[in-house]
């Protein structure tokens, strides 16, 4: 997945040397949670919202450098990579550099976010399982296999907790019902934490709706 086409450039560093004064103007004008920051042309890192407004707007950024955060990307980071960045460093704008240091622009969290939404993760009709079993007894070819025997398709997998010696592992499961395959993981000595099928449950909310319609309307 290619996010080169994400990358936005309307938002150009702020210099070292400009004033505080500009940073929090910058702010207020703008919803994110950070602005990029440059020296000589070259990104040395971002200062947060909740930093701007702790300094005198008197002073220079470059009087307050040791508050800068210096997290970014390259223009080559895989989209899972990008964001993970957003998440480590609890921001919604995460500056792109190529490979000679150079800014190109920043990413947007909610246009990430919404790649994320659009994989068959989410976009595939199915069900999603959640199941639990010990850390050294698991293994990701045996659910595989358990899916695939009850004519099922993971259509995603990934360990969503980890608590001492349990693992939990949340899969989005298509072309079948689930019923089949829980059972197989409780044969399989797999704890079922939960297990939703998507359609059965969208074919009940639309039910009782109809019905409170009619209800409201008599």
């Amino acid at each position: 997945m290619h996010l080169n086409q994400y990358i936005i450039n309307d938002l150009k560093p702020l210099n070292i040397n400009e004033k505080v004064s500009d940073l929090q103007l910058c702010f207020h004008e703008l919803t994110y949670s950070h602005v990029p920051v440059e020296n000589d042309g070259h990104y040395i890192g971002c200062i947060s919202e909740t930093d701007a407004y702790c300094f005198d707007e008197a002073e220079t950024i470059a009087e307050c450098n040791y508050s800068l955060e210096g997290f970014f990307v390259r223009s080559t980071t895989n989209w899972l990579d990008v964001l993970e960045a957003f998440a480590q460093n609890s921001c919604n704008i995460m500056p792109v550099l190529d490979e000679n240091n150079s800014y190109l622009g920043y990413y947007e969290l909610g246009d990430i976010i919404g790649l994320f939404n659009e994989t068959p993760f989410f976009a595939e009709s199915g069900g999603v399982l959640i199941v639990e079993k010990g850390i050294q007894d698991y293994s990701f070819s045996e659910i595989s296999q358990i899916v695939e025997t009850n004519s099922g398709r993971i259509l995603g997998a990934f360990i969503s907790e980890i608590d001492k010696d349990v693992i939990q592992i949340t899969l989005r499961i298509g072309g079948t019902g689930l019923n089949e395959i829980i059972q197989t993981f409780r044969r399989y000595s797999y704890n079922i934490v939960a297990g939703h099928e998507e359609d059965t449950y969208m074919e009940n909310l639309k039910d009782r709706s109809d019905y409170l319609n009619k209800y409201l309307n008599i």
